[in-house]
């Protein structure tokens, strides 16, 4: 809630010019885009939690702090993208990159290794790669 209250995406399907020369229409790709950000974002909070719990604490405090970056550039892509705004998108793509790499560089053999593979290929580089695409448009 207190995401959409700080940036509020455009109701209308546009948003204001940074220049307060007018709008944008934001086409419904656009909007769906910035929401799958927003979203990514929002579900990494909860598994910060676990993360926190579960890991011993050396471990801890390095995945906590990735994923944390991770939500943090999810959350602003998607919201600048539903506002219109086309900074910050590349930031997601290389930390989802770089978390779906080390995931699978240090994952045990077996179960660990086949979770790690399925968060990579089902919602890691997905991600990235749409964060990757949107940040090498145009705004």
């Amino acid at each position: 809630m207190a995401l959409s209250t700080l940036n509020p995406p455009s109701l209308g399907g546009s948003c204001s010019r940074r220049d307060g020369t007018g709008t944008v229409p934001l086409s419904a790709a656009r909007r769906r885009q910035g929401r799958i950000l927003t979203g990514a974002g929002l579900a990494l909070l909860p598994w910060l939690g676990y993360l926190a719990g579960t890991l011993p604490p050396a471990e801890a405090a390095a995945w906590v702090a990735l994923d944390a970056m991770e939500a943090a550039a999810l959350l602003t892509a998607g919201t600048r993208l539903l506002r219109g705004d086309s900074r910050n998108r590349a930031a997601a793509a290389v930390l989802l990159l770089a978390d779906a790499c080390l995931d699978l560089a240090t994952a045990a053999p077996g179960t660990e290794l086949a979770t790690a593979l399925a968060m990579a290929v089902g919602a890691e580089l997905p991600l990235a790669g749409l964060s990757a695409w949107l940040a090498s448009r145009r705004a």
